[in-house]
Parts: C-alpha cells; sequence; structure tokens
C-alpha cells in the first residue's frame, strides 16, 4: 500500500533523527509536518523536505512539553492536511547531573519532554486517526541500559516503553499500531555533546555509531502498512552494541 499523500507528524523534526525520518517519509511522497521547538529551523526544514521529494511539507513551532501547544500544532496539522496517519514522537532532552544535584524541576522538565509530549501527540492522534494509523515513539538503549547522570532520561525513556504497550493496547481496537525503537549511539549533536563521551567516561567504539538515516529506515517500517502485525514493541536499533556491554 503507497503512503504517498499520508500526513506525517515528526516532533524534533529540524535536526537529527527527526530530520532523518522527514526525508524518509519525503521519499514516499507523504505529507510531512515538522514539530519542533524552533519554528524556523522547523519551516527551513520543511523547504528542504519538499525538495527532498515530500508532496507538501510544513514547519510547526511547539513545546511538547506543553498540552496547549501540542493541541495547537494538531489543529494546525488539521487545518492544513485534513487527517494525521503516522506520528513519529522522537523529541528528547537530556541532562547530566548527578543524583544528589537534581531537583524536581530538573526531573518534571525531562519527563515533560521525554514522557508527556509523546502522551500529548499520541492523545491527539487518537481523537482523530483513521484505521491504519501508526504512531512511533523513539525510546533509547537507556531504558534498558544506562550510565551515570541521566538517571531522569533513562527513566523517562523507560516509562515511554511502558506507555507504548499501553497506547498499542487501546490502539488496537481503533485498528492504530503503536511501537517504540531503542536507538543505541547515533551520529547526532546530542551524542557528541554527552559530557560523559566528552571526557571519556563512556567508551564508544566507531563500529557502534549509528546514523540518523539508519534508524529512520527502521521507524519508517514500523510506520507502513507492511509492519501491520507489529504491535507494542520494542525494537532495540544498535547495531548490536547491547549485547556486548
Amino acid at each position: 500500500m503507497s503512503m504517498e499523500n499520508k500526513v506525517v507528524i515528526i516532533t524534533g523534526g529540524a535536526g537529527g533523527i527527526g530530520l532523518a525520518v522527514a526525508r524518509r517519509f519525503a521519499a514516499e511522497k507523504t505529507r510531512v509536518a515538522l514539530v519542533d521547538l524552533h519554528e524556523d529551523k522547523a519551516k527551513s526544514a520543511a523547504e528542504g523536505v519538499k525538495h527532498a521529494g515530500a508532496a507538501d511539507a510544513i514547519g510547526v513551532g511547539c513545546d511538547v512539553s506543553d498540552e496547549k501547544q501540542v493541541e495547537a500544532a494538531a489543529k494546525t496539522v488539521m487545518e492544513r492536511f485534513g487527517r494525521i496517519d503516522v506520528v513519529v514522537n522522537n523529541a528528547g532532552l537530556m541532562t547530566f547531573k548527578a543524583i544528589t544535584d537534581l531537583t524536581g524541576d530538573d526531573w518534571k522538565r525531562i519527563l515533560h519532554v521525554d514522557l508527556l509530549g509523546a502522551f500529548y501527540f499520541t492523545k491527539q492522534a487518537f481523537l482523530v486517526m483513521k484505521e491504519g494509523g501508526a504512531i512511533v515513539n523513539v525510546s533509547s538503549v537507556h531504558a534498558v541500559e544506562t550510565e551515570p547522570l541521566v538517571a531522569p532520561y533513562a527513566a523517562a525513556k523507560a516509562a515511554l516503553l511502558s506507555f507504548t504497550r499501553s497506547a498499542a493496547l487501546e490502539g488496537a481496537p481503533r485498528k492504530i499500531r503503536v511501537n517504540a525503537i531503542l536507538p543505541g549511539a547515533v551520529d547526532t549533536p546530542m551524542l557528541w555533546e554527552n559530557p560523559n563521551v566528552k571526557a571519556g567516561v563512556e567508551k564508544i567504539d566507531p563500529n557502534d555509531i549509528g546514523k540518523p538515516a539508519e534508524i529512520a529506515e527502521v521507524i519508517a517500517f514500523l510506520a507502513f502498512p507492511a509492519a501491520s502485525f507489529v504491535q507494542g514493541a520494542a525494537v532495540r536499533v544498535d547495531g548490536g552494541r547491547l549485547s556486548r556491554l
């Protein structure tokens, strides 16, 4: 079944994995909404996605941790395209602090972006999606194996897997599939700005570093009708790194 003219929302869509996903869907001639905290970057990226073959693309400014902004973003997409077929919950935030230095506000900041942001967009999708819709949540290998100084991020990503299972159960009667991926080390700013990586605390074999486009291929598969029998899954996309830890 063709994905042509289907409508795809990608959060954190202005760069990294999100932009790679947008370009992958553009190759299928979908209509793409790139949602990002930075509206100017989202709109600029949308122009590039159009040139990459998308039937249409828009950039939408939105703080995914703010439910009202998510509602407004979903409304913008519906007004422009009239439907939502796929949501990729990719927006994420990571901080680096010892547990003794963390505050409640630190935890809330991460949880609101990495967990509640996915919930808010899933809720909006469930309200308007037709049969055959798909949601893909971008979790992390930190959900199952982690390192010091990233407790809120690891907890949020683990909770996102649990939420994926719950959403899959509620989505099934609606014929909406909900799955998650667990990327490992990916060549994005989030990896290289990690102070554990910079300090050498976290050792990364160059062979373990994936490309955003490789992650995008798995996300696209889970969103495509070809994955019609995949529901509530958590797919590890880490080049086998966890198997060697």
